[in-house]
Parts: structure tokens; C-alpha cells; sequence
């Protein structure tokens, strides 16, 4: 006759009952967790992940070649810069290149290898039209007498280049190099160098609207804070009516205003300030200006919200300490409300090194910033390896530059509220 179960086994028994049941419980809950999240992962996926991902590897991809011309492709690899190739080089791309005029594809191969050296379109273009009718078999002579460009080591340089499926080229090309005829990493001649000095002068100029913004935004936010709630909240409606206008219809009333004879200047001279008008459009000034303008109220939100919830009782306990009221403010407001400028300084910067329109249309040939060389680039040059290689470096600049912010004051200081 079998022993019915002891209390200990009909505990443990019990215990392991509930301990599963606690587990299908927490398996349930996060399951429906995630599944609320998922559609937020999806389109951060769908919307920022995959199209970044797309742009980094289009930087760094160069498929044209050894799509193309894998023949050519595939026997450059071997090219070790020494000497002018050989040849068999001369006959694989006399006969690649006749190939490629049949098939109507030589004009995408051309094109590529005029990105890298100028001049080389007309260069296959004509030599692929001549191959079409040469019979004999010298192909380094024949390709060498008909254009002395193909006996340069820069245009084999330039075949070396492409016939790699993954380049670096445009990444170089964006901070101004380039591969010399050895292969080796050289700066372009000076007439050629843009990218580096564009990126310094957008810097230069998302700084300055970060400063402005800072000057202009922290006295009001200020104020803001302390006046009663009635006031403040009207107040704060002229500071956020910007955002119910368009951008473009903001853009171009500074157009309007900062003309030669515009309301900024003709004012100006009526006061008697100055006696011709300033230069304050289709420029750097009208760049800034603007630009301050529209990102400012993104420095006031954030910093208004922090100085809100900070009570005044701190600023009279330093005064009835002895303290000044600068110096109260200094070493017990200022710091509290750091946060909340710290917040505003990165939001306006991050959003001010890739403004597009506002430098397109008032800014002029020496206002313009990175971002409208990587839209030409996208839109009428149509080098999209090259404009994915600008936004990729920018990328890396604002990223490095917030690593020294976080080195310096904490990512965990920044507080929108």
C-alpha cells in the first residue's frame, strides 16, 4: 500500500507550482510590453536605422566596375602601381570596353571613372567608338597612339581605384584627398579643396547661432520663469507663434527685410545709424540671422521648463546669507538651471548644423553650409557616394562632439523639463 506525500514534498511540489505560474505571468506582461513597443521599433527601424545604414554603406560602395567590367575588375586588383600595365591589361579592357558600347553600359563605367579623374568619359567613350573598328591585335599600342592619357599611370590609377567594390574614395574626397598615381593618400590641388573648409565654416556658423541663442534666449527664458502664470503663459504664445508659420514663409520675410532697401536697412538710415545700406542678405549675416531666429525658440523651451520648477526660496536663503544678488545667482541659480541650457545649446546646435533651406535662400555663395553640398551632390550631380560620404562625416563630427559634451558635462545633465 503506497505512502501518501509528506508535507515537504506537497511544499516543494506547491512551490514549484507557483514559481511556473510566476514565470507564464512575467513571460505574458513581457510579451504585451513588447508588442505596444513594436510599432515604435519598427518605424525607428524603417525611418532611421535602415535609411542610415543604407547611406553608410552607399558611402563606402563602388559596385560599378566589377558590374560592369568584372573582367577588368578582376585583373586591375593584381595592378601593383609599378609600372604602366601590361598587355594583357590593354587587351581585357579594349575588349571589356567594346562589350560595354554594345551593351550601352560604358557611359555608367565612364561615369565613375570621370568622378575620380576628369577627363576619362571622353577618354572611353572615344576609345570604345575606335576599338569598334580595329582589327589587329597591339591593343597598348593602338589605345596609347590614339590618346596619350591611356600610357599615364593616374588613369590606370583611377581604374585601380573602381575596381574594388568597397572604396574609400568618396570619404577622402570629402576631406579634400585623394589616391595618387602610386596609390598612395594625397591632398587635391588647392582649387579642388571645399568639403574641409565647409565643414569648418558650417561649424563656424551652427556655433555662432548656438552663442546667439544662448544670449538671447536665457535673459527671456528668465523672465519667463518668473513672472506670474497669466503673463508667462501669453508671453510664451509669442514665443511659440514661429511655429505656426512655415519655415519657407519665414525664410523669405528675412529675404524681405534684409534687402538693400528692405525694412532692417531702411530704417537704419532714417535713424540715421548709417548712411549706406548694409550687406546683410546672400551672406553669412543673413544666414545667421535668420537661422537665430527661427532655432531660438528651441533654447527657450528647454531652458524655460528647468528654470520653472526651480524654487525661489534658494535665492533668498544665499541673499539672507550674505550674499549678492549676482552672486547668488551665479553659484546657486546658474547651476540649477544648467541643465535646461545645456539641453537648448545641444538641441539648437545638432539642428543648426544641418539646416538646408534657410542657408539656400539667404545665405548667398558664402553662406551656404555642408548640407546644401550634400543635397547637390543627391539632386543635380547625382554622385550619391560622394553626398552619402559628406553626410557620413558630418554624421561622425556631431557625434564626436557630443562625446566631448558628455566627456565634459554629462549626458545626464540634460534635461528638457
Amino acid at each position: 500500500m503506497s505512502e501518501a506525500p509528506s508535507g515537504a514534498v506537497i511544499y516543494q511540489l506547491t512551490d514549484q507550482s507557483i514559481k511556473k505560474q510566476l514565470k507564464t505571468v512575467e513571460r505574458r506582461h513581457k510579451t504585451r510590453a513588447f508588442l505596444l513597443v513594436a510599432p515604435l521599433i519598427l518605424f525607428v527601424l524603417f525611418t532611421f536605422i535602415f535609411p542610415l545604414g543604407s547611406m553608410l554603406f552607399r558611402s563606402i560602395s563602388s559596385p560599378t566596375m566589377t558590374e560592369y567590367m568584372p573582367d577588368v575588375a578582376k585583373i586591375m586588383q593584381r595592378w601593383d602601381y609599378e609600372a604602366i600595365p601590361g598587355d594583357e591589361i590593354f587587351k581585357t579592357v579594349a575588349q571589356s570596353l567594346v562589350s560595354a558600347r554594345n551593351d550601352k553600359t560604358i557611359g555608367r563605367v565612364a561615369n565613375r571613372l570621370n568622378s575620380e579623374q576628369s577627363g576619362l568619359r571622353s577618354l572611353m567613350t572615344g576609345t570604345a567608338r575606335k576599338l569598334a573598328k580595329y582589327k589587329g591585335d597591339d591593343y597598348k599600342a593602338f589605345m596609347i597612339d590614339l590618346d596619350p592619357d591611356w600610357g599615364e599611370m593616374e588613369t590606370w590609377g583611377a581604374f585601380k581605384v573602381i575596381s574594388n567594390p568597397y572604396t574609400l574614395t568618396h570619404y577622402l574626397a570629402a576631406l579634400d584627398l585623394e589616391y595618387g598615381s602610386d596609390g598612395s593618400i594625397v591632398a587635391k590641388p588647392e582649387k579642388y579643396q571645399i568639403y574641409v573648409d565647409n565643414l569648418l565654416k558650417t561649424l563656424k556658423l551652427s556655433l555662432i547661432v548656438t552663442v546667439l541663442c544662448i544670449v538671447l534666449g536665457y535673459p527671456l527664458s528668465y523672465y519667463l520663469s518668473i513672472l506670474p502664470p497669466g503673463k508667462s503663459n501669453l508671453l510664451m504664445i509669442l514665443v511659440l507663434l514661429p511655429f505656426w508659420t512655415s519655415l519657407l514663409v519665414r525664410t523669405s520675410a528675412w529675404m524681405v527685410m534684409l534687402q538693400s532697401k528692405g525694412v532692417v536697412n531702411s530704417l537704419l538710415i532714417y535713424l540715421g545709424i548709417i548712411d549706406e545700406p548694409l550687406a546683410l542678405i546672400y551672406n553669412q549675416v543673413g544666414t545667421v540671422i535668420a537661422m537665430t531666429h527661427i532655432l531660438l525658440p528651441f533654447m527657450i523651451l528647454p531652458t524655460y521648463s528647468v528654470m520653472k520648477n526651480i524654487s525661489p526660496v534658494y535665492m533668498r536663503a544665499a541673499c539672507s546669507l550674505g550674499a549678492t544678488p549676482a552672486r547668488a545667482f551665479w553659484r546657486v541659480y546658474f547651476p540649477q538651471s544648467l541643465p535646461g541650457l545645456s539641453a537648448g545649446a545641444v538641441l539648437v546646435f545638432i539642428l543648426s548644423i544641418g539646416y538646408y533651406i534657410t542657408p539656400a535662400l539667404v545665405g548667398g555663395s558664402t553662406g551656404q553650409m555642408i548640407s546644401n553640398l550634400i543635397a547637390y551632390h543627391m539632386q543635380q550631380s547625382l554622385n550619391w557616394g560622394l553626398g552619402a560620404a559628406l553626410a557620413g562625416s558630418l554624421l561622425f563630427v556631431v557625434l564626436v562632439l557630443f562625446a566631448v559634451y558628455n566627456r565634459i558635462v554629462g549626458s545626464s545633465e540634460l534635461k528638457l523639463g
